[in-house]
């Protein structure tokens, strides 16, 4: 049984810092262009390839940013 993983970011509470994309492995996180409602770019999942490792929530500063799943495919 492979695990994989789904991330779900809160554009509202992500404050576009970029620590979670310099601490994903498989590299598939990045900052976004459009802004949040506090002017910030925020970090967007390319929608696939996450581990489901939590490397990035446990990286990023602000509660409630990041969710991760671990999946059983």
């Amino acid at each position: 049984m492979a695990l994989h993983g789904n991330l779900i970011v809160s554009i509202e509470e992500c404050k576009g810092c970029g620590l979670c994309v310099e601490a994903c492995p498989p590299k598939v996180l990045h900052l976004t262009q459009q802004l949040n409602h506090c002017g910030y770019h925020t970090v967007e999942y390319t929608g696939q390839g996450c581990t489901g490792c939590g490397i990035c929530f446990y990286v990023c500063p602000e509660p409630g940013a990041l969710a991760v799943y671990r999946l059983a495919a």
